[in-house]
């Protein structure tokens, strides 16, 4: 019984400094101001940098990988299996270039789409079923320069949208740890952002 009351909280993205602050990177801006508010801080660790909080008797262990954004699989099943975190436990955040700017959409399972991250994870741990929380980043670019946009960083007009799409983030965090994630979804999914 003890592993339903641990979770582990996954934001994707790419560690290297350069991409500090870009769209693809909002997993970790995420998961860091999640980490703020539960007064811990990250350390470097096995595949990630981790941080360990306690929510209303929850164990969180948060993770963002360090193994590329295209290889996140590889952290999510090491930290799953050395912590013993059930599918439904976990909650991985990521960016969603088909949801507008500071949307967000929770869902228990389902296809990766074009996202490298979620589609390694999937690949990596056999199946889809695992909760996800998709942060709208707008798909604001030309044909062809989509690699360009979700690498590139928010305007100051856009920062106005996502801080405080990524304050609403952590509130579904805590509801998914605590409500589930049926409650969670009916709670917040329904909400539109400031650009809708």
């Amino acid at each position: 019984m003890e592993n339903c009351r641990k979770f582990l909280i996954i934001g994707l993205g790419n560690a290297e400094e350069q991409y500090t602050g870009t769209r693809h990177n909002i997993g970790f801006e995420v998961v860091n101001s999640f980490a703020k508010k539960l007064s811990v801080s990250f350390q470097s660790s096995r595949h990630a940098y981790i941080a360990e909080g306690k929510y209303k008797g929850r164990s969180l262990i948060l993770i963002m990988p360090t193994t590329f954004m295209n290889l996140s699989g590889k952290a999510v099943r090491y930290w799953m299996e050395n912590e013993k975190i059930p599918a439904e436990n976990i909650l991985v955040i990521c960016d969603d270039i088909d949801l507008p700017l500071g949307s967000l959409r929770m869902r228990t399972k389902g296809s990766g789409g074009t996202h490298n991250g979620i589609n390694h994870i999937i690949e990596t741990l056999g199946h889809s079923n695992f909760p996800r929380l998709r942060f709208g980043i707008g798909h604001d670019f030309a044909q062809g320069y989509q690699i360009e946009y979700v690498l590139g960083r928010f305007s100051s007009a856009e920062l106005k949208i996502i801080e405080p799409a990524i304050e609403t983030a952590t509130e579904m965090i805590l509801s998914f740890t605590t409500a589930g994630a049926t409650q969670t979804m009916n709670l917040f999914n329904h909400k539109k952002s400031a650009d809708e």
